[in-house]
């Protein structure tokens, strides 16, 4: 559920003109009605039930990268955490923000790797179905700026999308390994990996994982 640019710049977002990513944005732009839908047809509790044991305590602050139509942001919000979603797409922002409006979401047009509208530390951060659309050469970067806006001991919480890549966006197939392998690189160490299995929205093709990832030691 991120993006990182099309050929029109939107006030106040990043150009992504000529970026390597740039097609991604807009499947999502032009899908954001019925992936609103989609998404919501399952809920945070079913999707990232394998670590909802990690969480910190409320009210700590929360960072949603490529937060998409706000079903996980939303749902943080509920449970009385102070939620920062990022997401690039307007479309998808303006879609979140009619289905699940929250008092405690503040919506940001920014995205990885540079995350660069962001500064203040997070406890948690999550990417939900996020760090498959990254090529190569920018998942480092990335690990970096998401391992510095952690606060001390705070957690990064990444659901890899797992099977062949569809053709209609781009999109990587990234296991865990190679995640937790980054994360060590930025000085993170691996806390637990879910193998999430079967799709919640039945794709027979698609498979899950969940690597979770903590600033700092033991």
């Amino acid at each position: 559920m991120v993006g990182t640019g099309d050929n029109v710049t939107h006030p106040g977002e990043p150009s992504a003109v000529g970026h390597p990513t740039a097609g991604v944005q807009p499947y999502y732009a032009q899908r954001a009605e019925v992936l609103g839908q989609r998404y919501g047809s399952v809920t945070f509790e079913e999707v990232h039930g394998g670590v909802l044991d990690l969480l910190p305590p409320a009210p700590a602050r929360v960072l949603d990268v490529g937060a998409g139509t706000g079903r996980d942001a939303a749902a943080l919000a509920r449970r009385g955490y102070q939620v920062m979603a990022a997401e690039p797409v307007r479309e998808l922002r303006e879609v979140a923000q009619r289905l699940s409006p929250c008092e405690n979401v503040c919506w940001v047009a920014d995205s990885l790797p540079a995350l660069s509208r962001l500064e203040e530390p997070f406890g948690l951060v999550l990417l939900s179905a996020v760090w498959m659309h990254l090529p190569p050469t920018e998942r480092g970067q990335a690990m970096e700026r998401l391992a510095a806006l952690l606060a001390p001991a705070g957690l990064l919480v990444v659901s890899l999308r797992r099977g062949v890549p569809p053709t209609d966006r781009v999109m990587f197939d990234v296991p865990a390994e190679e995640v937790v392998q980054d994360g060590e690189r930025a000085a993170l160490r691996l806390v637990r990996l879910v193998e999430d299995g079967v799709d919640r929205l039945g794709r027979a093709e698609v498979w899950w994982q969940t690597v979770v990832l903590r600033k700092g030691g033991e």
